[in-house]
C-alpha cells in the first residue's frame, strides 16, 4: 500500500512506514531525569496532589494540578480538593502566584483557580479550534458523579462550567469510569474535539475515547485496541497530538500493577510510564517496555507514583550550543511529604527509532508518494558510524542520481540533517511519483524523515 506523506514529518515509532529491517530494530528510547520542577508544599496542596497538565501559551509555559492531602493513617481527605496554577517562562523554574480568587483556610493568597464540582481530576487546554469563541478559548473536562463536566475560560484563570449536565456520561460497556486524568482536545486534522478517559474493562483499568464537533455533543465511547499488547491496568493515558507531527497521537499511560509492592506503604501497587502512538486515535501500538522506570529512589516505588504529566513542552538544552529538547515531567514521592514533579528531557522527536549497531543494516520503506526537494532526517551516529539513503522506483530499481553509492555519508548528530548524493540534494523531479527509501546504518538512529 502507497504511504502518502507528503511534506509533513514522520516518525519512526511502529511500522508503518517500514517494509523491511535487516539487522535494524525499533528501539525505544527513555527519557533523562532533571531537576525537581514543584513540591506541592502548600497547605492547601499535600501529598495526593497531582493530575498535572502542561502547555504552552504565548510566551510562557503553564502548569495545573490538583491540590489535596491525604491522611495516611485513616485514609480520609485532610482538606477540600482544587484545581492549582503555575506557569514559567522556561519550564524550568515555576511559580506559584497569588490569584486572589479562592478562599483556602480563610485567606486567598494561593495559587487555586477552582475549586467544587470537578476539582478532582480538572484537566484544561487550549483550544485550537478555528472558530472557538472568545470566551470559551480554554476549556477543561473534570467528573461529577455521574459523568464529565465541560468547562471553558477565556484566559485560562477564570473558569465557569459550560452546563449543568455531564458532557459525557458513563457509557454501558464499562463497569465504572472517570476516575482518573481525563482529557480533551481539538484535532487539526480531524476537525473534531477528542476525549481519552479511563474506565474498566473486565476488571481492568483501560482507555476510552469519543469525539464531538462541538465539545457538547459527544459520540457513543468506544475501548482504544492495542493490538497483541498485553491486557494491563493502564490508570492514566496523557494522549497528546504531536506537535511536530499532529496526525500521530502520543500517549503515555501510567501503567499499574495494584498487587506489587516494593517499599512498605499503606497503600500497594507499583507504577511506571509505557508509550503508545496512534494515527486514528482508536487503533494504538503499544510498548510493553518501560518509557520511564521508577528508577532507584525508594519514594517512586510508592503507590500511584511514575504518572506523566499530560503535555510535552520545548524547552532549551542546559548542554551549550545543543538544540532544544522535549521536556515532560512525572510524579514523584506521592503519598509521602515530599510529594513532588521532575522534569524529564528527551531529544525532540527522540521517542523511537531505527536502531543500527556497528556492523550495520538496511531498512526499506513501503512505497511512499512525498512532495518537496530536499529529504530531511533526524539522526544520530557514532563518530564511525552512518546513514546512506538509496531512492528506489516503483519496480525496486535505484533511481540514477540517488544510488547508494552516490550518497554522501551523514554522520554526526542532527533534528534535521539534509540528505545529498553527487548531484546535490534536489529531490524535486521525484515529488509526486511513487518510490521506496533504503537506508543503509551503520551504529546510528534514526529517529524520523521529512520532505519539504
Amino acid at each position: 500500500m502507497v504511504r502518502s506523506i507528503g511534506s509533513r514529518l514522520e516518525l519512526f515509532i511502529d511500522d508503518w512506514l517500514i517494509a523491511e529491517l535487516r539487522n535494524v530494530e525499533l528501539r525505544l528510547h527513555n527519557p533523562v531525569p532533571q531537576e525537581v520542577s514543584i513540591v506541592f508544599n502548600q497547605p492547601w496542596e499535600g501529598n495526593s496532589s497531582g493530575y498535572v497538565t502542561v502547555f504552552k501559551d504565548g510566551d510562557r509555559f503553564i502548569m495545573y494540578y490538583r491540590g489535596s492531602n491525604h491522611d495516611l493513617t485513616t485514609g480520609d481527605a485532610t482538606h477540600p480538593e482544587s484545581t492549582c496554577y503555575a506557569e514559567s517562562a522556561d519550564g524550568v523554574n515555576w511559580v506559584k502566584p497569588r490569584l486572589g480568587l479562592f478562599e483556602f483556610n480563610g485567606s486567598k493568597r494561593n495559587n487555586i483557580v477552582w475549586q467544587g464540582a470537578g476539582a478532582h481530576n480538572f484537566t484544561p487546554f487550549k483550544d485550537a479550534n478555528p472558530n472557538c469563541p472568545r470566551e470559551a478559548v480554554y476549556k477543561a473536562l473534570g467528573s461529577g458523579s455521574n459523568g464529565l463536566y465541560a468547562f471553558k475560560s477565556p484566559d485560562g484563570i477564570h473558569w465557569e462550567p459550560v452546563s449543568s449536565h455531564p458532557v459525557i456520561t458513563k457509557p454501558a460497556i464499562t463497569e465504572y469510569a472517570f476516575d482518573s486524568q481525563n482529557l480533551a482536545f481539538w484535532d487539526v486534522f480531524q476537525r473534531r474535539y477528542f476525549s481519552f478517559f479511563r474506565g474498566w474493562r473486565d476488571g481492568v483499568r483501560d482507555i476510552l475515547t469519543s469525539s464531538s464537533e462541538d465539545f457538547v455533543h459527544w459520540t457513543e465511547p468506544e475501548w482504544l485496541d492495542y493490538g497483541d499488547a498485553p491486557r494491563e491496568h493502564l490508570y492514566t493515558n496523557a494522549v497528546t497530538p504531536y506537535f511536530r507531527a499532529p496526525h500521530v497521537f502520543l500517549g503515555f499511560p501510567m501503567r499499574f500493577l495494584p498487587e506489587r509492592e516494593k517499599t512498605p506503604h499503606r497503600y500497594k501497587g507499583l507504577s511506571d510510564t509505557v508509550f503508545m502512538s496512534s494515527r486514528d486515535g482508536l487503533h494504538w501500538h503499544r510498548w510493553t517496555e518501560a518509557f520511564i522506570r521508577p528508577g532507584p529512589m525508594p519514594e517512586r516505588w510508592i503507590n500511584r507514583n511514575n504518572m506523566t504529566a499530560w503535555g510535552i513542552l520545548v524547552t532549551r538544552s542546559r548542554l551549550a550550543n545543543a538544540p532544544d529538547e522535549l521536556s515532560l515531567y512525572s510524579s514523584e514521592a506521592y503519598y509521602t511529604s515530599g510529594n513532588r514533579l521532575r522534569r524529564f528531557t528527551l531529544r525532540v522527536d527522540g521517542f523511537v527509532s531505527l536502531h543500527a549497531s556497528h556492523p550495520g543494516g538496511e531498512v526499506i520503506t513501503r512505497p511512499i508518494v512525498f512532495e518537496g526537494e530536499r529529504l530531511l532526517l533526524n539522526y544520530s551516529t557514532s563518530a564511525s558510524g552512518g546513514v546512506k539513503v538509496e531512492i528506489l522506483d516503483w519496480n525496486g530499481k535505484p533511481v540514477p542520481g540517488f544510488t547508494m553509492r552516490e550518497c554522501e555519508e551523514l554522520y554526526g548528530d542532527e533534528v534535521e540533517g539534509e540528505v545529498c548524493w553527487k548531484s546535490g540534494s534536489d529531490i524535486s523531479r521525484l515529488s509526486g511519483r511513487v518510490v521506496r527509501l533504503r537506508l543503509r546504518m551503520r551504529d546510528a538512529d534514526v529517529y524520523a524523515l521529512k520532505a519539504c
